[in-house]
Order: C-alpha cells, then sequence, then structure tokens
C-alpha cells in the first residue's frame, strides 16, 4: 500500500512527496526503482503526483515509485499463498487421474446418470399421485354424508298394487308393489313403439317390484303415483304419462323415469344406493 503526501493545487510545489511500503502477504515479483535527481523539470500541462493516483510528476525531489519523474509506474504481484481448492472428494474416481482420458470411462458414467435420473423421476410421479391422491380424497363425502346416500325399505309395509314415496338424497324414490296383471301388461308391450325404447326386464331385478326416481325427465317435476293414461305415473305440470314400469308412454318427457341401483339383501328388505 502507498501513499502520497502531496495533492494538486497552490501549495503542492511546495510539498514534499514522500511514499511509505507497508509489507504484506504479497510477494513482489518486479521490484520498484527509485530515483532522486537534483534537477526537476515540471510539465504545467501535467497534474501532480497525489494521493488518488501514482500517474503524474513529483514538485519538488524526493523519493518516487517511477522508472522516472514523468514516467509510468507498476508493480505485479504473484499470488503464491493462495490455496487452490481440492474437489477430489467430489469426483468420480474414473477421472481422478489426470492423464487418463475420460472417455475411457464415458460409459459406466453415463449408465450410472441415467440410472439415478430415471430413479428421481419414479419418485416424483409417485410423490405427485400421493399428492393428487390426497388431494381429491380430501374433497370426498365425509363418513356422515355416506350413511344418507343409502336407504333401506322394508317391503312388507307397501301393499300389493301400491306406490309408497321415500326421500333419498334429497329426491324422491317410488317404490311400487305390481300386481300379477301389471306385470304381464308392462312385460307385453313392443318396445319399437316406445319413445325411449327399454324392455321392462331391463329395468327390474325382481317383477314384482318398481324403483323409480320421481323426478318427470322433462322440467324435474313430480309426478303423481297410480294416475296417467297408462295406469302407472302423470306430471300435472306439463301433462307427461308414465307406465307402470316408469316408461314415458305420452306427453313431452324425452326420457324414462331414472333407476337407481338397488339391492335386495332378503326377501323383505330393499337398499337403494
Amino acid at each position: 500500500m502507498m501513499f502520497l503526501a502531496g495533492r494538486p493545487g497552490a501549495l503542492s510545489p511546495y510539498m514534499q512527496a514522500t511514499a511509505f511500503a507497508v509489507a504484506g502477504p504479497l510477494k513482489v515479483l518486479v521490484p520498484g526503482i527509485v530515483l532522486t535527481g537534483e534537477k526537476i523539470s515540471l510539465n504545467p500541462k501535467k497534474h501532480f503526483l497525489c494521493h488518488e493516483s501514482l500517474i503524474g510528476q513529483s514538485p519538488k525531489t524526493g523519493p518516487a515509485v517511477t522508472v522516472s519523474i514523468n514516467g509510468f509506474a507498476g508493480i505485479r504481484f504473484v499470488h503464491t499463498d493462495i490455496r487452490i481448492p481440492d474437489f477430489s472428494d467430489y469426483r468420480r474416481p474414473e477421472v481422478l487421474d489426470p492423464n487418463k482420458s475420460s472417455q475411457e470411462s464415458s460409459e459406466s458414467r453415463r449408465t450410472f446418470s441415467y440410472l439415478v435420473t430415471g430413479a428421481t423421476a419414479v419418485m416424483g410421479v409417485y410423490a405427485a399421485k400421493t399428492a393428487v391422491t390426497q388431494f381429491v380424497s380430501s374433497m370426498s363425502a365425509s363418513a356422515d354424508v355416506l350413511a344418507l346416500s343409502k336407504i333401506e325399505i322394508k317391503l312388507s309395509d307397501i301393499p300389493e298394487g301400491k306406490n309408497m314415496t321415500f326421500k333419498w338424497r334429497g329426491k324422491p324414490l317410488f317404490v311400487r308393489h305390481r300386481t300379477e296383471k301389471e306385470i304381464a301388461a308392462e312385460a307385453a308391450v313392443n318396445i319399437v313403439e316406445l319413445r325411449d325404447p327399454q324392455h321392462d326386464k331391463d329395468r327390474v331385478i325382481n317383477p314384482r317390484w318398481v324403483i323409480v326416481l320421481g323426478v318427470c325427465t322433462h322440467l324435474g317435476c313430480v309426478p303423481i303415483a297410480n294416475a296417467g293414461d297408462f295406469g302407472g305415473y302423470y306430471c300435472p305440470c306439463h301433462g307427461s304419462h308414465y307406465d307402470a314400469s316408469g316408461r314415458i308412454r305420452k306427453g313431452p318427457a324425452p326420457l324414462n323415469l331414472e333407476v337407481p341401483y338397488y339391492d335386495f339383501p332378503d326377501d323383505d328388505t330393499v337398499v337403494v344406493g
């Protein structure tokens, strides 16, 4: 480090330029040259030597780290005290030898890279699948809601030829106990003449019982049971007529009444849902 006391200005010609050398960890490659002279010719067009710069001229005689008074000075240092990091612990054994070509072990190193990449991809896909599954399951219905999704009906409470209405999932549910005459009449219907062709045996599990949702397929009204031109269901809102199998026979409704999923655990019980 070098500090020069002279500053440019009116008093700078009367000030002595001095230089201080401070020892440091850097080693000098080329030592500075200190020259003194009896006569010093100052160039008025060139600024005086100051502590901000070593490029200039000395106003009076004294030590100066320059080749000449108006010349340039430069010192290069060899940084022999800096340790180069050793990355041997992070390198693969196949490429530690500087005299050995890395192309000889490229196949084995590439195989290892592919293996690591593939394993990482599989783990990422599995983690994404687990996250999506957990997110979707969190939006599923709770246990109490699932408990209300099913309804158990005792069939012995429904007399033959009658229909009973139950509330299931916020909708009316029709359970009809058909007579033998109704069963025979619905089985004899020509499905070609129907708007929404369905055979009666495809809509019932037990021919004695017809279970349908009491929601008209036209605009969602609730039909009346044991009414209409075909003895099944009738929607008074817009005049849709359904037969005893819940099939549309007349009126604006485009489809048959919906048949929910149900099962008979025994001869006297049906579970819907």
